[in-house]
């Protein structure tokens, strides 16, 4: 360990006046498996932990320990309830060093009004931890913050306590043996919804064709069964492992593991500069370089596809207009590659406007047309007519923010929800008046692959 640094700030963060003492400590450690750290939590912090790297992998970061969480059931109003109680707790901080942020991680689920019981019942509409251990790895350096909230003034032994364990927490990821993790062996898999699915094309084709919407985004699940309990850091590694050019990302509440690879950032923003990806219109990956490149090429001229992606751009690049002071976007989409699929890609960049922030785009831009449809509300009533299931953080908005309001989002695609010894693996597309139910059915189980696999498993061609 090489540097320290101490911060202790008071702040007011609620309604009563009551105060509270936010302490916080950041020590500069040698470099260690982001994995190994999290894995150390496994014993003790069990249920309030998370994992997020970005594509680039520039920053990765671990929570152990919840210090404070920010959760609620506001409906349309939660993406605000989290950002005013996230300034309030921040607001003496230190700002412009980025080594001694407190970040804020979490999600907010899809659709607040989906009541569909099932794994994601009582799961809040928006929920956030500040970790009580917080490693950060960027540039090749890595950092870990300890963090305590009390009203108590005279909190001195229970830092030292912390302090003590931060170290356990250290060493045990540093020194101990990396382990290597098989991955879980699947007793049996079922499709929860096949049927209801497999209708719901027919009724939302028929909608649009009534012209009552132009694109209807409708997703299913698929359940696996295993033989045994299945650890976070077990599947972790996996979609480590094997989608290394994809956000990865693990949220733990109580027994509910979230996780996923998902290739597609909402919203990112660094030091006022506001980014976004249009990631919509997809095709399977070639055997051969040839076939591969013959697959893009088709992508990049069908029709449907190409029409799915304009509605995106359309609509982020009018939220960017709408939120920044200039922007920047392409002509035309390019291909995005990753593992089991290529997706058609256009980047959106812009400066934002001084009133803007990291959640009111998040706000602004959920769910986009690749996630929900077009026009959106007529999409998402639609979606909640015919959809069977919940979808909870599938497809919603998964993230960070500092206390100086950098961050970033991911839409949580490519995803599974990994509950003792079950998983439920979630997949949809984008509807349109020509789509047909077997095709559609077909793409989803490309769009399970990554997950699938990740658990064991395999779908057949």
């Amino acid at each position: 360990m090489q540097q320290k640094w101490y911060q202790a700030t008071e702040v007011e963060v609620d309604s009563l006046g009551q105060s509270l003492h936010f302490y916080m400590e950041t020590i500069e450690v040698s470099r260690l498996s982001a994995l190994a750290f999290y894995a150390a939590g496994e014993e003790r912090y069990k249920g309030e932990r998370f994992y997020w790297q970005n594509r680039e992998k520039t920053m990765t970061l671990v929570g152990l320990g919840h210090a404070h969480t920010i959760q609620n059931n506001a409906k349309n109003d939660r993406f605000d309830a989290v950002e005013a109680e996230w300034k309030s707790l921040t607001k003496n901080c230190v700002k412009d060093q980025s080594e001694l942020q407190p970040i804020l991680f979490g999600g907010f689920t899809f659709d607040p009004q989906n009541n569909v019981a099932g794994e994601w019942t009582d799961f809040p509409e928006a929920y956030f931890a500040l970790a009580t251990y917080q490693l950060v790895i960027r540039d090749d350096k890595a950092y870990v913050s300890l963090h305590l909230i009390t009203k108590d003034q005279q909190a001195e032994a229970r830092f030292e306590a912390l302090r003590k364990e931060r170290d356990h927490l250290i060493h045990a990821a540093q020194v101990k043996e990396v382990k290597t993790y098989s991955k879980p062996e699947i007793t049996s898999y079922y499709e929860p919804y096949k049927e209801p699915y497999l209708a719901s094309i027919d009724q939302v084709t028929a909608l649009i064709k009534q012209k009552k919407a132009d694109k209807v985004v409708i997703a299913r699940s698929l359940a696996l069964q295993f033989n045994e309990q299945v650890s976070s850091p077990q599947v972790l590694s996996q979609i480590i492992h094997e989608q290394p050019e994809s956000y990865l990302f693990g949220l733990e509440r109580q027994e509910l593991l979230f996780f996923g690879a998902s290739p597609e950032r909402l919203v990112k923003v660094e030091d006022g500069r506001a980014f976004s990806s249009c990631v919509a219109g997809s095709i399977k990956r070639g055997k051969t370089a040839e076939e591969d490149e013959n697959y893009g090429q088709s992508l990049l001229n069908d029709p449907k596809n190409g029409g799915e992606h304009q509605y995106v751009v359309d609509m982020i690049a009018e939220t960017f207009r709408k939120n920044c002071l200039e922007m920047t976007i392409p002509d035309s989409p390019r291909l995005l590659k990753i593992r089991d699929i290529q997706h058609l890609y256009t980047p959106v960049e812009g400066q934002l406007n001084s009133d803007a922030t990291i959640l009111q785009l998040t706000k602004s831009l959920h769910p986009t047309p690749a996630l929900g449809g077009v026009p959106r509300n007529e999409a998402m009533a639609a979606i909640r007519k015919y959809e069977p299931m919940n979808r909870g953080l599938y497809a919603a908005p998964i993230g960070w923010v500092d206390a100086e309001g950098n961050g970033e989002f991911a839409v949580a695609i490519r995803s599974a929800a990994l509950l003792k010894d079950k998983a439920y693996l979630y997949a949809g597309g984008g509807i349109v008046a020509d789509s047909e139910p077997h095709s559609e059915y077909e793409e989803t189980l490309v769009k399970f692959r990554p997950m699938l696999r990740a658990l064991g498993g395999q779908l057949h061609e």
